[in-house]
């Protein structure tokens, strides 16, 4: 051990504060949407609840993969993007991947981020619970080398069917109106587009 090695050295750091000039920026305060018909009992409060979930606007030669919502859902029958909730310590891609297989059988590419979209509102979760629940959608791109019929394995979930469907059928398709504003946003492209 040299000498220098158990000299001991002195970080010296000054610091000019003052007081904020101006405002801090506004945050960006969406209305926050409630479930049609909802019914608040006198005195219920809604439990917060956060929910960060990837999907993809998944595009193949057959067209756009789209995963049709259950009736464990507020809005039954109609089609969004396949995907659904990270589990723990699980990379928002591979929860793209796991998910497009769970709800449609498809085999998938990732290749690129799209955006994230944010939703709030107030409503009931599938067990009656009231939830101000806030959902937080990363949104990817993904191809389909091998498209093949749609299957859904994961058997009695939020997803009903899924389907490939020609970007030319989309305007008359009945999309949430979440996913439709994000496929206006990041339209489809590739294979048929």
């Amino acid at each position: 051990m040299s000498s220098h090695s158990a000299e001991r050295h002195v970080l010296t750091a000054r610091f000019q504060v003052a007081p904020a000039q101006g405002r801090p920026p506004v945050p960006h305060t969406a209305v926050v949407h409630r479930d049609r018909d909802l019914v608040v009992e006198p005195g219920e409060v809604a439990d917060p609840y956060q929910r960060v979930a990837a999907y993809a606007v998944v595009t193949s030669e057959r067209g756009l993969l789209l995963a049709q919502l259950s009736g464990l859902t507020s809005e039954p029958g109609r089609w969004g993007l396949p995907g659904g909730g990270l589990d723990p310590h699980e990379a928002p891609a591979d929860t793209v991947l796991r998910e497009v297989w769970e709800e449609s059988g498809q085999r998938v590419q990732v290749t690129s981020l799209a955006g994230i979209q944010s939703s709030h509102w107030v409503g009931r979760a599938p067990d009656g619970r009231l939830e101000d629940f806030h959902a937080v959608r990363i949104v990817y791109r993904a191809t389909c080398g091998e498209p093949t019929e749609p299957v859904v394995h994961d058997v009695g979930g939020t997803t009903a069917s899924a389907a490939w469907f020609p970007t030319d059928d989309l305007a008359g398709l009945p999309l949430t109106a979440g996913w439709r504003a994000a496929l206006a946003l990041w339209p489809p492209h590739g294979h048929d587009a």
